[in-house]
């Protein structure tokens, strides 16, 4: 039986803590170092910079951390696989050899996956596939020190590199699966280690470290970071990360569907968790795509709104302004009532009024909008002014998922010497359905109870899926769990959340993980670059929720 891979993460996303690539090369054994620096929102910027310079559409920062970290993993032994690629992985593994040249290092084998990139409608900016591991896979058996790829799924950058180590062949789909639930946990960097944690005042998080899987041939694994770097390691920080951006039991991917109902985690010694039991099926018969597009014009000002009278200045601002936007499509506002009764300080005696404009036209969005809030400068309520001077606007982005058939697109490995594989689709497919809702737990006996915040017994994590939201809820404990199961029903979640009353929201329940995941369609509009609501990914919605009372057991609290 062949030694576990030992694989780390060292981005989490586009503008991820650049000397994450030295820390993790230079603090402890590794045989491979991934970094994911692709998002929805990141494809549509590196769509843009493509439009200025063709030669660019891939994440500057990782050539520039490379400049070190190239030398750095040449002399340990460690394989780098990176989707830094973006829109142009061809571009950047040049880039890539260009630099090994100048640091002395002709020997370096660079390779890289291509065929993500799809024919792109007229009107889009990009339009992409997400590719499996299969591609990454061959790179390394090709020899390959570097992999660049271009839009692979997250979890494939650790999922190829296990195929490769392990030999496993398409249909290992138990081994496979256990891969894609390790590189799930990573692909978000430090979330895994204590980072944007709901229990973050239990432990020292100020510089979490980055995390590392320890994957063994059966596809069970071990979560844990490098020694003496800070943040944790426990089940909590694991099961947020699970929850992170998932939906139902079956988590799809090209290569094979994950079973998430089946995971097990257990604690494995002072940061170290581990994950075993995971199941695997085969994959869906379409590949997930996405498309990106200008979606039009955007403006914004932010009306400061001092002292007494909130109320009665948030509507005189808004019945000024009223007929100047008659041509404008799209028109919002948004009072946030952060002011304080006899406050301290000027700042805390403050609301503001947040105005959101957009529209096809950019001229709908721009002097229209601007010199109407300057106007009233001098002739509105008393203490008028805006947090900034309002600008011409700015484009948008939306994001749009799509399914295509995999026939249609060329998954190709470029290998070091130019030799081009191309990587045939999954020949066994299976189409996705939901599972089975499993028996809920025995609900706790009646007792007193007290009116407490969610979160003193529960964490949560949420995120974005274009325009949809998730939020993962789970429970510490056993009686917890007995407790959250019974209580946090779709209705009650509607309830606490009540710009949630009118969408479509799902529940999932993970019973090994005692946790509940929510899917909430449309909440977030047209996606994050859309930016249609004031937490355009939904970072904070889970700890809204957390933060929403309700009876709670005393015996919880």
């Amino acid at each position: 039986m062949k030694r576990p891979l030992r694989i780390g993460n060292a981005s989490g996303f586009y503008g991820d803590r650049f000397d994450a690539v030295r820390e993790m090369l230079t603090g402890g054994e590794l045989d491979v170092l991934t970094g994911d620096y692709l998002a929805e929102l990141t494809l549509l910027i590196l769509g843009r910079d493509r439009l200025k310079d063709p030669a660019l559409g891939y994440a500057k920062t990782f050539l520039r951390q490379m400049e070190d970290g190239l030398g750095l993993a040449r002399e340990r032994g460690v394989k780098i696989v990176t989707n830094a690629g973006g829109l142009n992985p061809a571009g950047l593994a040049g880039a890539l050899r260009a630099l090994a040249e100048r640091l002395g290092l002709p020997d370096v084998r660079v390779a890289h996956v291509e065929g993500d990139q799809l024919p792109v409608p007229e009107g889009a900016l990009t339009a992409h596939a997400y590719l499996g591991g299969g591609g990454i896979t061959a790179c390394l058996r090709g020899g390959a020190d570097v992999v660049v790829t271009g839009r692979v799924t997250d979890a494939a950058l650790v999922s190829g590199p296990a195929a490769w180590w392990f030999g496993w062949g398409p249909e290992e789909y138990d081994r496979l699966a256990g891969a894609v639930v390790a590189g799930h946990v990573l692909e978000c960097g430090t979330q895994a280690t204590g980072g944007n944690y709901a229990f973050f005042t239990r432990h020292d998080v100020r510089r979490p470290g980055f995390p590392v899987a320890e994957l063994h041939e059966d596809g069970s694994a071990v979560i844990t970071k490098q020694h003496a770097t800070g943040g944790v390691v426990d089940t909590g920080t694991v099961t947020a990360q699970l929850l992170y951006e998932t939906a139902g039991a079956r988590y799809p991917g090209p290569d094979v569907t994950a079973r998430l109902d089946t995971v097990r985690l257990d604690a494995d010694g002072p940061d170290r968790v581990r994950i075993s039991g995971v199941r695997g099926e085969a994959p869906p018969p379409t590949l997930k795509a996405g498309l990106n597009r200008l979606g039009g014009w955007r403006n914004e000002v932010v009306f400061v709104l001092t002292g007494l009278d909130i109320e009665a200045k948030a509507r005189l601002v808004r019945e000024q302004l009223e007929g100047s936007f008659a041509k404008t499509s799209d028109v919002r506002w948004e009072l946030a009532r952060t002011d304080r009764p006899d406050a301290a300080t000027e700042e805390t005696a403050s609301a503001l009024l947040r105005l959101v404009v957009r529209d096809a036209d950019p001229d709908a969005v721009g002097r229209a909008v601007t010199g109407a809030a300057v106007e009233l400068a001098l002739g509105s309520y008393p203490g008028f002014h805006v947090t900034a001077p309002p600008g011409k606007g700015a484009p948008y982005g939306v994001f749009e998922a799509a399914y295509v058939d995999p026939a249609g697109v060329t998954h190709t490995a470029v290998l070091p010497d130019g030799e081009r594989v191309v990587i045939p689709p999954a020949a066994v497919t299976r189409p996705l359905e939901p599972v089975p809702e499993p028996p809920l737990p025995e609900p706790l006996p009646p007792g007193p109870v007290r009116r407490a915040p969610l979160g003193l017994v529960a964490g949560a994590r949420s995120g974005d899926k274009g325009g949809d939201a998730n939020i993962g809820v789970w429970a510490p404990t056993d009686r917890a769990w007995r407790w959250l199961a019974h209580t946090l029903t779709t209705d009650r979640l509607r309830e606490l959340l009540p710009e949630t009353a009118s969408l479509d929201v799902g529940r999932h329940v993970l019973p090994n993980l005692r946790a509940l995941n929510f899917t909430v369609t449309g909440l977030l509009g047209e996606g994050v670059a859309a930016q249609a609501r004031f937490d355009p990914q939904a970072k904070a919605l889970g700890e809204w929720l957390r933060a929403r009372h309700l009876d709670i057991p005393e015996a919880l609290l």
